[in-house]
Parts: C-alpha cells; sequence; structure tokens
C-alpha cells in the first residue's frame, strides 16, 4: 500500500466546490511534478482518478497554499494537514490521461524536517512550536511503519528553481504565457520522462568528469534517484508557479536558464571552462534580484 496511501495532487484554475482561503495570491513557490499514467495506479485508486478527472475543475497549486496557510492561523496552529488530500493535477499526453496526486500531507512531513536547516530557532518556534513539531514528526514516523515506500509526486523549492532541475528539461520543452490582468503568467516546462531521465545521466558524467563533487552533483543524483520511482511513460513538468508573481514580465519573457544550464554542461563536456563560465555567470545575474528579495526583509 506503501505509495498509494492517501490521495494529493496540483492543477491550474480555481475548483468548483473547493473551498477558498482567501483570493490572495501566494508567490514563491516553483514545482517539480511527475503525471504518471493511470495504469500506474492500482485499485481503488486509478479509479478515483478516473472520476476525479471527469470533474469540470480542479483547484490549484494557489488553492493548496491558501490552505497550507489558513492551517498555520489556529492556537496551536496545524504543521500538518490531519487527512490526505484527495486532489491531483490531471493532463493528458498522446490520448493517455496522467495524474500527479498532492500528497499534501506527505510533502508536509517532508517539509517539516527540513525546518530546521532553513530558519533560526527562535524564528520557528514562533511558527511553529517545539511541541507542535515533535507530535506531527512522531505521526510521520507511524505512517512510516505503514507505508515505507511512500515518495511525493511534486518537489517543491521556494525563491529559485534549484539549478538541478533544469537539466531535466531543454529550452525547445519552455513553454510561456505573458497572462492579462485576470490570468496569471505561465512559465514551464514539460519533458517526457526517458527524455529527463537520459538528460540527468548524460549531465552526471560529465560533471563527474570535470570536477570531484558539489551541489549540482549531489542534487543530481537526488533527483536521479526519484525519478526512477516512477511509471517510464510519465511526464515531468517544472513550473515556476508562484514565483511568476515575483519576477517582472520583461525577465520572465527573457529567462531561458534551462538552455544556460545545458550549455554550460556541454561545455564542461568539451573543456571550455571559458564557456562554462559564461553560462554560469547568466545565471547567477539573472537569479540575483529574485535572492535579494528573499533577504530584504
Amino acid at each position: 500500500m506503501g505509495r498509494f496511501a492517501g490521495f494529493p495532487g496540483l492543477p491550474r484554475g480555481e475548483g468548483a466546490g473547493v473551498s477558498k482561503v482567501s483570493s490572495v495570491i501566494v508567490p514563491y513557490a516553483v514545482y517539480l511534478r511527475v503525471y504518471e499514467p493511470l495504469a500506474a495506479f492500482p485499485e481503488p485508486e486509478r479509479t478515483h482518478w478516473a472520476r476525479y478527472a471527469r470533474r469540470p475543475d480542479h483547484p490549484s497549486y494557489q488553492d493548496e497554499l491558501r490552505r497550507s496557510l489558513a492551517d498555520l492561523l489556529p492556537i496551536p496552529p496545524v504543521a500538518v494537514p490531519v487527512h490526505e488530500s484527495g486532489d491531483a493535477f490531471v493532463t493528458e499526453v498522446e490520448g493517455v490521461l496522467c495524474v500527479c496526486p498532492w500528497r499534501t500531507r506527505l510533502r508536509g512531513w517532508l517539509a517539516l524536517a527540513e525546518l530546521d536547516d532553513e530558519l533560526p530557532g527562535p524564528v520557528l518556534d514562533s511558527a511553529l512550536p517545539e511541541v507542535v513539531r515533535l507530535e506531527a514528526a512522531k505521526d510521520h514516523e507511524r505512517w512510516l511503519e505503514r507505508n515505507p515506500d511512500a515518495r511525493p509526486w511534486i518537489r517543491t523549492a521556494v525563491w529559485q528553481v534549484p539549478l538541478n532541475w533544469f537539466v531535466l528539461v531543454a529550452d525547445e520543452e519552455r513553454e510561456y504565457e505573458k497572462g492579462t490582468a485576470e490570468v496569471a503568467p505561465v512559465l514551464r516546462y514539460r519533458t517526457p520522462m526517458v527524455q529527463a531521465r537520459r538528460r540527468v545521466a548524460r549531465s552526471l558524467r560529465t560533471l563527474k568528469n570535470a570536477m570531484d563533487e558539489g551541489p549540482l552533483i549531489d542534487g543530481l543524483l537526488d533527483v536521479g534517484r526519484w525519478l526512477e520511482e516512477f511509471h517510464p511513460r510519465s511526464l515531468v513538468e517544472l513550473d515556476y508557479g508562484g514565483l511568476v508573481h515575483v519576477l517582472p514580465a520583461g525577465d520572465l519573457e527573457d529567462d531561458h536558464s534551462a538552455k544556460d544550464v545545458a550549455e554550460g554542461i556541454e561545455a564542461l563536456r568539451t573543456g571550455d571552462g571559458a564557456a562554462a563560465g559564461e553560462a554560469y555567470a547568466r545565471l547567477v545575474e539573472r537569479w540575483r534580484s529574485v535572492r535579494d528579495r528573499r533577504s530584504a526583509n
């Protein structure tokens, strides 16, 4: 039952019948998602997602963020949802229905385990008291005993896209929509799982030949192991999510970070250190303004 216990996921558009906590836009979060074909899910989950996909509307990633923020308002705050989400992102790949479960509860536990490294102790204690965090951790341990193989379909980052995520995609897979006064802009990449895995393997070979170790290698090893957990006919999506509300429209339109990463790795493969440095410099310059905003407060 491990990986299939409970139901979560994330689509675009406001879901009908979904309680909306607020209309406030929550920025900063970006997502790496895997959409698996229905055949990858056992029953009864497969039937659940087939019925879910036929609904006229689905909640968005913004809805999930608003619900999570609302859970932090009570005293004591709710660190992790009590029940697993039954929502998902849904798309079609060459006529095949594919689903990306939210798994909000599981992702909440995983994120909570990383907070000690992200926030100073006094700040963390004021937002989530230690007793709340410890109780959530115990709940996670008990749940893992029943679901030892569980893993999320979605990875989340804040304020910037991890460089290793760009390795999975190519510039020609980039999808950009400017947006309007009523509709938010969209910047995302979508690629077949087989392509994402191939790019990880090739990039790891190049990086290991060029350097002994480093965060990019560690990140690629980690994301590569994660991708191996999914059906080979899955779809991988890198979505800028709420970050589109932070970046100026001109910066979004000119953002070709995946291309810069690919050019940098190719330069390393051919031994062109100068070209690799130039690609890295473009990435640093592009993301500097976002990092500055993160530390502005």
